[in-house]
């Protein structure tokens, strides 16, 4: 997976990308509605900028609306001027662009984010053409790992959104379960109180020793707290290798967000570009 996602659930007590700067195997971003995939996407594209390799690529079919601007991340514009954003419109647009990302001048990307899978997997595609869209996906992080060199690797991180806690009613999952070894699926937990809404994210990097749980909670003014789930410390502890039960949960302040539980699930403005003084 992209360790850069693992450090922001970790909130930041994670020791990095690795000695060698590997990012880790592909990663598919799983939840349902509304369960803050953009979010956590757009933090993970914040953490890769600030490690100082090379620039993020943000794919999303539509703008986002707005930015959590209060984070001390968001804050630094120089992590924000080094993701860039491209929104293709169509199965097609995405292909091409991801076909052509080796014509493309500058760095080599560190980090490679797609928003909303599952929008282009709803235009009809057959077995063989999502096939070949992952494909496209792990090729493209590949040559800009060899471009990265010794210098490190470059991650790759999809979102896919499910109508259901269940996987049956997403088109070609299992397909492309195989394409991407790693896992973390966002799940509604019942602790949410009130104006709270909480997730469970569960990390699972295709063995039972590396699955590991966070409580993510959006609070009423867009404030994102992340901490160990609650009941990690209760099951045996031979398969886990989380944060510490006894850890006191990070807080990640969001200004302008589009509604009051989701900081950056509501995505609708038109450009090429995010503007950070919105």
């Amino acid at each position: 997976m992209a360790e850069a996602l693992r450090r922001v659930l970790d909130a930041g007590r994670a020791c990095g990308a690795g000695e060698d700067g590997a990012a880790g195997p592909p990663l598919l971003l799983l939840g349902t509605p509304r369960s803050a995939q953009t979010s956590l996407l757009f933090a993970a594209a914040l953490e890769a900028a600030g490690e100082g390799r090379g620039p993020v690529l943000f794919l999303t079919r539509r703008p986002l609306q707005s930015l959590p601007l209060s984070t001390p991340a968001a804050r630094d514009h120089w992590r924000l001027q080094k993701v860039r954003f491209q929104y293709p419109s169509s199965i097609q647009e995405l292909l091409h662009l991801l076909a052509s990302a080796h014509e493309a001048p500058g760095p080599a990307l560190s980090l490679l984010l797609l928003d909303g899978l599952d929008e282009y997997l709803t235009e009809d595609l057959g077995a063989q053409e999502a096939a070949y869209v992952a494909a496209l996906l792990l090729d493209t992080a590949a040559y800009f790992s060899h471009r990265l060199g010794a210098s490190g690797s470059c991650g790759l991180v999809v979102a896919l959104e499910t109508q259901k806690e269940a996987d049956g009613d997403v088109p070609h999952l299992t397909l492309l379960q195989r394409y991407f070894p790693a896992q973390c699926w966002l799940t509604p937990d019942a602790l949410g109180l009130g104006q709270h809404h909480c997730l469970r994210a569960s990390l699972d990097l295709g063995k039972p020793s590396l699955r590991t749980e966070w409580s993510v909670t959006f609070l009423s003014r867009g404030e994102m707290k992340i901490g160990p789930w609650p009941y990690q410390a209760s099951k045996p502890s031979s398969d886990k290798k989380g944060p510490s039960a006894g850890s006191q949960p990070a807080a990640l302040v969001g200004d302008n967000l589009s509604g009051p539980q989701f900081p950056l699930d509501g995505i609708l403005t038109s450009g090429t570009g995010v503007d950070s003084n919105s």
